[in-house]
């Protein structure tokens, strides 16, 4: 029986010309590591695809911000239609009463407004009242031919301007727009008038001056 020598361990034969590092086995790399360059790679790879999504995103958030002020364009756009249609009907429909409501002033002027006629009457005046609708046209009030129409002329020498002296039609309106204008009838200046005048005025303002010492 073959004897070992104590405090001596068995070492593996190692090649003549060899170190004896060679000798002792290498770790072997781990799996699943990837190198340096890959990672690098494929970190600027998900940079990529993030920017790329920021991109789609804004786009997508422009295009919805565009649909939402285009929805509300289009919702204004149809209230001021609706509305302009409903003044349009409204003023339609009290133009047709128009007829009806001179009548109503003629039989006031000559006190026929009387008993159940009356009731009636003040009630449909009331009624377009609440509809907008507005009467204007007044004796004394400078003509106006945005809304008075002169359907006779004459001249007076109290007056200085262009004047309505008499309302042959009552004017109407909705808010600022004119249904039907006042027709009227006019009186100006005596021609030659406003000479007289200017030259009266200039006479008394000499006479009026400041005396010589």
């Amino acid at each position: 029986m073959t004897e070992e020598t104590p405090g001596f361990e068995e070492k593996p034969d190692v090649p003549s010309g060899a170190t004896p590092d060679d000798a002792e086995p290498k770790a072997a790399p781990e799996e699943g590591a990837a190198p340096a360059g890959d990672a690098t790679a494929q970190i600027a790879g998900l940079t990529a695809q993030l920017d790329q999504s920021r991109k789609a995103l804004d786009e997508r958030t422009a295009d919805l911000q565009r649909l939402q002020a285009e929805f509300q364009n289009y919702r204004r756009r149809v209230e001021r239609d609706r509305i302009t249609v409903k003044e349009i009907a409204i003023a339609n429909l009290l133009t047709e009463l128009l007829p009806v409501l001179d009548d109503i002033g003629r039989a006031r002027e000559h006190g026929e407004l009387l008993g159940g006629f009356k009731s009636v009457a003040e009630s449909l005046e009331t009624v377009a009242a609440k509809m907008g609708l507005q009467q204007f046209g007044k004796e004394g009030e400078p003509f106006d031919p945005t809304i008075h129409e002169a359907l006779m002329h004459s001249y007076a020498p109290d007056v200085t301007e262009t004047t309505c002296v008499a309302i042959l039609q009552p004017g109407y309106r909705i808010g600022e727009r004119t249904i039907r204008p006042a027709r009227v009838a006019v009186a100006e200046p005596q021609p030659g008038a406003q000479t007289v005048k200017d030259e009266s005025e200039a006479g008394e303002e000499k006479d009026n001056g400041p005396e010589e010492g």
